[in-house]
């Protein structure tokens, strides 16, 4: 049942993801909302206790952000992280040449990436076309 549940809405997510993502402001609007509406939901479900006040609710969160791994990915970023360990330099502190060097190794990465896509598609398209079979 739950995979029935999460096959569905896995590929809900691949289908409007894919479409939305040719509109970048319609779909940021529409994440926004949905960030929102969500968190409204949490403060307004942690009102109806009578124990969640500021300070525990502080706590409660710290712990939960802790324990799946998010706290400091979330508040600091992922990449902050690894620029740091890497010892690299800040954006501000970079030569124009070396923001085009790394403008021109992301663009190969999307490119490789893009060709990645394009095959894993011609297999989907080969396993749809021998279940047909």
């Amino acid at each position: 049942m739950f995979k029935d549940v999460d096959k569905f809405f896995d590929h809900l997510e691949d289908n409007v993801r894919s479409h939305l993502s040719h509109y970048p402001i319609v779909y940021a609007f529409i994440a926004g909302v949905g960030i929102i509406l969500f968190w409204r939901g949490v403060w307004h479900t942690a009102d109806l206790f009578a124990f969640m006040t500021g300070p525990v609710s502080t706590i409660i969160g710290v712990i939960i952000l802790l324990m799946v791994g998010a706290f400091v990915s979330f508040f600091i970023g992922d990449s902050i992280i690894i620029a740091g360990i890497k010892r690299e330099k800040k954006l501000a502190e970079k030569t124009e040449g070396e923001i085009e060097t790394e403008k021109e190794e992301l663009d190969e990465v999307r490119g490789m990436v893009r060709d990645v896509e394009k095959e894993v598609e011609e297999i989907k398209d080969i396993m749809n076309h021998n279940k047909k079979c």
